[in-house]
């Protein structure tokens, strides 16, 4: 499970030892009693935590786990189950989900007043070309296989209907019997709708969609089942990862379409951010105040188009490991010297930034943000220069630790030995 800034996430990298017993013993996600054991996991962190923790996550991100571990294999359990893993993966994620909402509905929510929710990360499909019918409903579907996966159950109750609709009739053409797509009960359908107190958004980027009009000769496969293509402009700016541009206008439609699309939920923002640019100086961070602001801003349009957001939180505070990429992606206000063995950390030029934007709950006028702006680029070269003496001061600690234990352990030799041959001559 996960959670907010006071809050834990139960299912987003618990601890690696249990996880491999679960995933080897009883076949990890793939296993509807899976279900049961993260509700008794769940239980055990409300017992225990919930004293304290009022906003809990069951999941973070629950796409990219079933994808890249039951899909492509990239991650944990490293898994290809193409076309059929990663919708199992998902179905029994989400009836786990319910039931952890259920159990904190039913037992803690009195004495704990808490609140449970999801966190779903999606990028902004936009159509290629608005007047092309095509484009529209290719971009809805990539909205709809996206989001829609894990929303549309826990906001209406079932899978979205082009979901439905085209693994179906996929699952048809390849000689299936039944859809890939598992189904849900009509009680599992009305156990799951309405079960979130909320909604956590994460939110990167944005991909320009069109219809794939060409045939695919791969097997069953979640990219298969969507039959679109994605595209970026080249003119939009590039974060450093090869999949991540800024494109602040797309933060704004996604968090619209949230809004009419389930009901005004209340919405917090779980990840935002930028990635480390190559090639650039690695505390004047100016690219990612340049997101911040272009996303930030379109964030408080949307709320003063009505969406119901609560909360914002930027991915992320520290540079930390990311997935597959390990420590190679930095996406921290904080840079860290993971080289080092204390760990060292570095305000970048964004931590100031991002201070005066909290401080004013937003932008009051451009001159003063440009002032932020130039403040904060000011303090990251002291910083920088910090961090360039740190190998030299990291190397004079480490000759100290030597020279000096090994000048004090030669005095105290050469004066005994001295000590010896006096005593010896006095003799």
């Amino acid at each position: 499970m996960s959670a907010t800034t006071d809050s834990p996430c139960l299912g987003h990298g618990s601890c690696p030892q249990v996880s491999e017993m679960l995933q080897v013993t009883y076949g990890g996600w793939q296993n509807v009693n899976m279900t049961r054991y993260f509700r008794e996991y769940a239980d055990l962190c409300f017992e225990v935590f919930g004293d304290r923790v009022k906003h809990w996550l069951t999941f973070s991100d629950p796409r990219t786990m079933v994808e890249k571990g039951y899909e492509t294999g990239l991650h944990a359990p490293g898994l290809r189950l193409q076309g059929t893993g990663l919708y199992m993966a998902a179905h029994h994620i989400i009836k786990a989900h319910a039931q952890v909402w259920h159990s904190y509905n039913n037992t803690w929510r009195s004495k704990q007043q808490g609140m449970v929710g999801i966190s779903l990360n999606c990028d902004w499909g936009e159509p290629v070309d608005i007047n092309n019918p095509n484009d529209i409903e290719a971009a809805e579907r990539y909205l709809q296989f996206c989001l829609g996966w894990f929303a549309n159950p826990i906001y209406a109750g079932d899978y979205p209907q082009v979901m439905k609709d085209h693994i179906g009739t996929k699952s048809a053409e390849q000689g299936l019997e039944m859809s890939r797509l598992p189904m849900f009960s009509l009680q599992e359908k009305s156990y799951i709708k309405g079960t979130s107190d909320f909604l956590g958004l994460g939110h990167f980027t944005t991909r320009y969609i069109t219809q794939r009009t060409y045939p695919s000769h791969q097997g069953p496969s979640y990219q298969n089942d969507r039959a679109l293509v994605e595209f970026v402009d080249p003119n939009w700016p590039d974060m450093g990862s090869s999949w991540l541009y800024s494109v602040p206008w797309g933060f704004r439609r996604l968090l619209n379409f949230v809004q009419t699309q389930y009901g005004d939920p209340l919405i917090y923002v779980t990840e935002n951010g930028a990635s480390q640019k190559l090639h650039c100086t690695q505390l004047c961070d100016e690219w990612r105040i340049q997101y911040l602001k272009g996303y930030i801003n379109e964030m408080l349009k949307a709320i003063k188009d009505g969406v119901n957001i609560k909360g914002y939180t930027s991915w992320s505070l520290l540079d930390k490991f990311e997935w597959e990429k390990g420590y190679a992606d930095r996406y921290g206000f904080y840079y860290v010297e993971f080289n080092v063995r204390n760990k060292p950390r570095y305000p970048k030029a964004s931590v100031q930034y991002y201070k005066e934007i909290i401080t004013a709950n937003g932008f009051p006028n451009p001159r003063e943000v440009e002032s932020w702006h130039l403040k904060a680029l000011e303090t990251c070269s002291i910083n920088n220069q910090m961090l360039a003496t740190e190998p030299l001061l990291r190397h004079m600690h480490v000759a100290s630790e030597i020279v000096v234990p090994t000048v004090c352990v030669l005095s105290i030799l050469i004066s005994a030995l001295l000590l010896t041959l006096l005593l010896r001559s006095h003799g």
